[in-house]
């Protein structure tokens, strides 16, 4: 399966969460909270994240500690 490159590649919930330590169901908090990248719906039943977007707010917590 090929990626949409116009602004990087996008993650699956599976990808994501073996790079982010919480549960999809905390993820999707933190989006509602506008603490976390937004998802990118891809289909009716298919979301993903974009991966640059998720490694930037990664580098940005571990800056801030």
């Amino acid at each position: 399966m090929q990626h949409f490159q116009a602004k990087g590649r996008l993650m699956c919930v599976h990808e994501l969460t073996s790079l982010v330590p919480y549960s999809a169901q905390h993820i999707r908090r933190l989006e509602q909270a506008n603490q976390f990248p937004r998802r990118v719906r891809i289909g009716p039943n298919r979301v993903g994240w974009v991966r640059e977007e998720v490694e930037q707010w990664l580098s940005n917590r571990i800056g801030g500690r």
